[in-house]
């Protein structure tokens, strides 16, 4: 079981991350993007920071991040990020707590709501190099609340460091073919460091 509380804390830690690594995830976009994943990323997990601090049960909270990145100016992370935080929201609970099996369900829907958009999988060097692998290992994860996001972030980094061996298929780098092989996608790098931030509490 995780309350309300406590899922928030483990998303704040998660965006307290993300913030962390504005300059490495600038520095990864600036080989063959537009050099801003870092600031609109950075921007992302401020606002989600600040929209969590309302909400009466699991859903509102997760329904006002979603809404507060969904008016922000920025690249083609913030759609992204909307859609996803939209499907935590819908496959939530609006309670102020959830099981492990709710939680479960709330990941693999919003993986799916995601999907849905990008239709990027593993291998195309997206944030679906890290997300894709980090929903895996929570739906396969049979044990405690803490376990379940500690396989998700292991998941992810293992997701996100595999995205060196990959072409890119989308966006800008894109046009830059087998030259993008050796470098982690900057999409699946921040991924990774929100799960991460999740497995802390």
């Amino acid at each position: 079981m995780i309350t309300k509380e406590e899922l928030s804390v483990r998303i704040k830690n998660a965006c307290a991350e993300v913030i962390a690594a504005e300059a490495e995830l600038t520095e990864i976009d600036s080989r063959f993007g537009d050099a801003d994943h870092g600031f609109t990323m950075a921007k992302i997990a401020k606002t989600i920071s600040e929209a969590i601090e309302e909400g009466d049960s699991i859903q509102e909270m997760l329904d006002n991040a979603g809404c507060a990145v969904m008016v922000l100016n920025g690249g083609s992370a913030v759609p992204l990020w909307n859609t996803w935080l939209d499907g935590l929201q819908e496959h939530s609970e609006a309670a102020d707590s959830m099981t492990v099996e709710q939680v479960k369900s709330m990941f693999q829907g919003a993986y799916e709501e995601l999907f849905e958009m990008s239709t990027a999988k593993v291998g195309d060097k997206t944030m679906m190099d890290a997300l894709i692998p980090a929903t895996e290992a929570i739906q396969a994860w049979e044990g405690d609340m803490d376990g379940l996001f500690e396989a998700g972030a292991k998941a992810a980094e293992a997701g996100a460091e595999n995205s060196k061996n990959f072409v890119s298929k989308f966006g800008r780098a894109k046009s830059y073919g087998t030259q993008t092989i050796g470098t982690p996608d900057a999409g699946a790098v921040s991924m990774k460091y929100f799960f991460v931030g999740l497995a802390k509490k």
